[in-house]
């Protein structure tokens, strides 16, 4: 059994016990947070629209970080114009403990 969520503007492809990494969240480590369900397929049979209404991704928050640091780098040739920036995006990872169709 597998659901598509929707979390941060982006869809996620979630199984039991998966662990994914979705923008930030205003919860804490250890928190329980429901996310939003476009569809759940058990066995092949794909369930969407109304059928779903009732249905509930739930999830733990195992952690709230930043991601690797990449760095940007802008210039102007012949003009000796440089700028340097780095960039952290942060993140909270969860964890979904159960998919409820």
């Amino acid at each position: 059994m597998y659901a598509i969520v929707l979390t941060g503007g982006k869809q996620y492809k979630v199984e039991q016990d998966t662990i994914i990494k979705v923008e930030k969240l205003d919860a804490n480590v250890g928190d329980s947070v429901e996310l939003d369900v476009l569809m759940i397929s058990d066995n092949g049979a794909v369930k969407v629209g109304n059928d779903i209404k009732k249905a509930v991704v739930k999830a733990e928050v195992i952690a709230q970080d930043k991601a690797k640091k990449i760095n940007i780098f802008k210039y102007k040739a012949k003009k000796n114009i440089r700028k340097r920036q780095g960039h952290r995006q942060p993140f909270t990872a969860l964890k979904i403990t159960a998919i409820e169709a």
